[in-house]
């Protein structure tokens, strides 16, 4: 005798009770745009750099004959090779953290608490950790001091600072010692689009862009 046939209403609605339940933890949407914007920023930061040749060229070295000479020449070759400057930066803090895995995976695990927790975490989804559920302000009061004790008590921050200092002491060790008399005679550029204003452009096309998550729980 055959059995009956069975009716999917159950199990259509099981499906249907699973999926309204299981949300996903971070906003695809604006982490994707979050990303896109990033890459895109970089991209055009990079196709900005100068030839590394005319960074390291021998025959345009020599010894400044006084301090305001070697400033002079720091500031113009700061203007000019910025983007060489912040990508020789970004090599020395890589290495740096390459040689303490210890300390690049605390990093790791901090920026990923940002992102996931904080971030891009959808606004309608409350964060819910050993049983108990946090606010928006909860949680963006537990990052914020897990950040400044993982970048002031531990030796995390003290890494960061070295291999920003040794990078900072590079570059200004080869802005004054880089003649740059024969930078500026097709490509003038002014004052104020030096070093500081393309870190400062970085740093805001990076918050423009995590900007809408910013908002969007305010």
């Amino acid at each position: 005798m055959a059995s009956p046939p069975t009716l999917p209403i159950s199990s259509q609605q099981t499906t249907a009770s699973g999926g309204a339940q299981s949300q996903p933890p971070i906003a695809t949407p604006a982490f994707r745009a979050f990303i896109s914007r990033l890459s895109s920023s970089i991209r055009h930061g990079l196709s900005q750099r100068r030839p590394w040749t005319e960074l390291i060229d021998r025959t345009s070295m020599s010894r400044p004959d006084s301090l305001s000479e070697a400033y002079s020449r720091i500031r113009k070759n700061l203007s000019y090779f910025k983007v060489n400057y912040v990508t020789l930066l970004a090599v020395v803090l890589a290495f740096s953290l390459l040689s303490h895995p210890l300390s690049l995976l605390v990093l790791l695990g901090l920026l990923a608490a940002w992102l996931f927790l904080y971030l891009f975490r959808p606004s309608d989804q409350p964060l819910v950790l050993f049983g108990r559920t946090f606010s928006d302000r909860e949680t963006l009061g537990v990052l914020v001091v897990l950040t400044a004790f993982v970048v002031f008590l531990t030796s995390v921050g003290s890494l960061l600072m070295s291999a920003l200092m040794v990078g900072a002491a590079i570059v200004c060790l080869h802005g004054a010692f880089r003649v740059p008399e024969d930078l500026f005679l097709d490509d003038q550029e002014p004052v104020n689009t030096g070093f500081l204003s393309f870190l400062g452009g970085a740093a805001s096309s990076a918050a423009a862009a995590a900007a809408p998550a910013v908002v969007s729980r305010v």
